[in-house]
């Protein structure tokens, strides 16, 4: 008890920093996702903005990054991150190569989550002469908006762990903290008391997601 006691301030800073970086980049990647698979929707073949070649090339794109295991992903992106942020480890980098990483396994969540929306909804819409744009705005987002609240769900606990493995990169946080004050000098309390805090957090997300989609859809 006397270890944990000690330990706790920095648990809870570290704890901070985590949720901090999570919350960032899901603003971006949430965001870059969002736009990404709503344009792979809408552009698709019978899409209500049809571009087969705009579908193409966002389809390559995210297949492409998508199935990267992130830990090479966060190598491979060094570089860009220099340009981007001006660093290649670190918080703000960590933050960078996240966001990013989520962004294209966001957009293929958003583009799942879509593609279930009835196409009559859609058809009734456009008979009243609503433009593509309008459609967008007022029929399909808010149509799927259960749904999609529980795929960010999802990928929120996916950028939990991701921001666990940015710890070898030097960012801060919970994985970075468990790694090289836990598992590198033999602190088993260090170690159990992040994986606890971990665990508490990706179940409260799930509870909180869970609820708001149940509460949306039943609207």
């Amino acid at each position: 008890m006397n270890e944990l006691a000690s330990i706790l301030p920095t648990l809870l800073e570290q704890t901070g920093i985590m949720l901090w970086i999570v919350a960032v980049s899901l603003v971006f990647g949430g965001l870059g996702g969002l736009v990404i698979g709503t344009g792979l929707y809408v552009t698709r073949r019978g899409g209500i903005l049809q571009q087969p070649a705009i579908w193409w090339v966002l389809n390559v794109l995210v297949n492409t990054f998508r199935p990267i295991p992130f830990i090479i992903f966060l190598a491979a992106m060094q570089p860009l991150g220099r340009l981007v942020v001006g660093k290649g480890i670190g918080t703000e980098y960590a933050i960078f190569a996240i966001a990013l990483a989520a962004t294209f396994g966001i957009a293929r969540i958003v583009e799942q989550n879509l593609v279930s929306i009835p196409t009559g909804v859609i058809e009734a819409a456009r008979s009243t002469g609503a433009s593509p744009w309008r459609i967008i705005r007022t029929v399909i987002l808010p149509e799927a908006l259960g749904p999609l609240v529980l795929g960010y769900t999802f990928a929120v606990i996916a950028i939990v762990d991701m921001s666990a493995v940015a710890g070898l990169v030097g960012g801060d946080g919970l994985g970075n903290y468990a790694i090289t004050y836990g598992y590198r000098q033999f602190d088993p309390v260090v170690t159990w008391s992040a994986l606890l805090v971990i665990v508490v957090v990706v179940q409260l997300i799930q509870v909180l997601g869970n609820w708001l989609a149940r509460r949306i859809m039943r609207r």
